[in-house]
């Protein structure tokens, strides 16, 4: 199998970008007064490559797998915690499967090895996405686990290959392509994730930000990393480490409420509202 990264088209069109600014900055508003929420709704119309974005169907993705180092007692619960909150995810029971029915979104459950086999619940033979309130486990395994990483390398250079060609391919299969990132797992895999996609040469514009303030240990020195090399920020800082990607689920209302003020707010010229004098 071959093991090469597909690649993903990147977003970037800075004559469309700057027709989206226009359009934001004569809202009936100061200029950049909305803040994050301008600057995020920027970034959907880009990324959708429309001036009046609508975000439909959104699919939660939650990725579980056992790491290898977990046999160390470096996690604060034991192996089977893994296949449980799967369970979990499932029934509906876990914080991100309230949070995203709360927010009518599909819930995605990838199973990357967990040390129990789900073979009881099989794939549907045409692979349909979930709609909101029906959770669905995805089979997509690399291998039962990864490696003790204070051992050697977590994965062989062909298996990491695998497995960012099959995330990306995964998430192309989604209903559009803007991404709300969570931090999860032993290592903040999200960030390790998106970092490691960058080097490889994948492209990662299309991310959006951060859904969570990423753990209290260090989270200045991450959110720093992902400005400058991914360009992404958190959305939330409530202090959430949770994990299982409650923090998108979390910071999703944001993503159409910025949808909607590009969409519907008035400019000045169509309100009849007089402009800033001078």
């Amino acid at each position: 199998m071959s093991t090469v990264i597909p690649d993903v088209a990147s977003i970037e069109d800075a004559t469309f970008a700057a027709h989206v600014q226009g359009l934001l900055d004569v809202k009936t508003k100061p200029v950049g007064s909305l803040g994050v929420l301008e600057q995020l709704a920027h970034r959907l119309a880009c990324i959708l490559g429309s001036e009046a974005p609508v975000l439909e169907a959104p699919q939660m993705v939650v990725f579980a797998a056992d790491h290898g180092l977990a046999a160390r007692g470096v996690s604060a619960y034991p192996v089977d915690v893994t296949w449980q909150m799967v369970e979990n995810f499932m029934a509906g029971g876990a914080a991100v499967s309230v949070l995203a029915r709360q927010h009518g979104i599909a819930l995605n459950v990838v199973d990357c090895g967990v040390a129990r086999d789900f073979a009881a619940r099989e794939q549907d033979p045409d692979d349909k996405l979930p709609k909101a309130g029906q959770p669905r486990l995805w089979r997509r395994k690399v291998a039962y686990g990864t490696q003790d990483c204070s051992q050697g390398p977590a994965m062989t250079e062909q298996e990491c290959a695998l497995a960012i060609r099959n995330g990306v391919e995964l998430v192309k299969r989604l209903p559009g392509n803007a991404l709300l990132l969570g931090e999860m797992g032993i290592g903040n895999t999200s960030t390790a994730s998106l970092l490691l996609s960058r080097l490889c040469g994948v492209s990662v514009a299309d991310v959006t930000g951060m859904g969570t303030g990423l753990d209290p240990q260090g989270v200045q020195r991450k959110i720093a990393v992902l400005q400058q090399v991914l360009g992404a920020r958190p959305l939330l800082d409530w202090q959430l480490r949770l994990g299982e990607g409650s923090g998108a689920a979390a910071a999703w209302p944001l993503l159409p409420a910025a949808c909607a003020i590009l969409r519907e707010m008035a400019s000045f010229t169509s309100a009849g509202v007089a402009t800033k004098a001078g």
